[in-house]
């Protein structure tokens, strides 16, 4: 006689695990995930951090203490998540650093569950998926997004000079990361790394500066959508 056997041994077959330490651990990973990223916030200067990576550190930290609770003793498990996350292959430039948490927490669910760990997998996803929520809710704030903005000059010219205080009159700051020339030779091109302030225009910013003597051209780009 046919049965369906096949199809309830998965969840009949699963060891009784007591959830509570799970979700204990799991918050206690979320809450010095906070300290850990509040510590980045601190010490790192804000043109130097990502919008999104603050919140990347705190997901990192609970999906470690979640795989950790998966692999537990078991050697096998642990070169099979390796195995796993080496056949990711990523063919298109990641942009968020979200994104490759997220293709993590995939990885390591799946792993839960293979492992008849569902309560991992559960009380996992409920954990992330809060922390998730809390930082779109701005509970945890985002800074302001990184530009890149690249002043082409002709040769000999000083852009602090010529377009200082327009840069100054739009940005909050901005440092400059490398001084070169196109291939012909005819300018120099001087890139920044800058933050807009908050009633600054991009429009503005380039508007003003294609109308300074000695500037041959300007472009503004958000540093997590550009290709270099």
């Amino acid at each position: 006689m046919f049965t369906l056997d096949f199809l309830v041994t998965p969840f009949t077959a699963i060891p009784e695990v007591d959830p509570m330490p799970i979700l204990m651990r799991l918050l206690a990973a979320l809450i010095l995930g906070m300290v850990v990223s509040a510590v980045y916030r601190h010490t790192r200067s804000p043109a130097a951090i990502a919008p999104s990576f603050p919140t990347t550190l705190i997901l990192l930290c609970v999906l470690i203490a979640m795989v950790t609770q998966v692999i537990g003793d078991n050697v096998a498990r642990a070169f099979s998540l390796v195995g796993a996350l080496s056949i990711v292959r990523f063919r298109t430039v990641v942009r968020d650093t979200q994104d490759t948490a997220y293709v993590i927490f995939a990885v390591i669910t799946g792993m839960a569950v293979g492992a008849h760990n569902l309560w991992v997998a559960v009380i996992g996803i409920v954990v992330v998926g809060c922390a998730s929520l809390w930082s779109n809710l701005h509970i945890i704030p985002d800074a302001e997004p990184i530009y890149i903005l690249v002043v082409r000059m002709i040769i000999g010219a000083k852009p602090e000079a010529i377009a200082g205080q327009v840069m100054d009159l739009h940005l909050m700051d901005r440092k400059l990361i490398s001084v070169g020339t196109p291939r012909k030779g005819g300018a120099m091109e001087f890139m920044y790394e800058a933050r807009l302030k908050p009633q600054g225009s991009p429009s503005d910013l380039m508007a003003t500066l294609h109308t300074l003597d000695g500037v041959q051209g300007a472009q503004l780009r958000r540093q997590d959508c550009a290709d270099f």
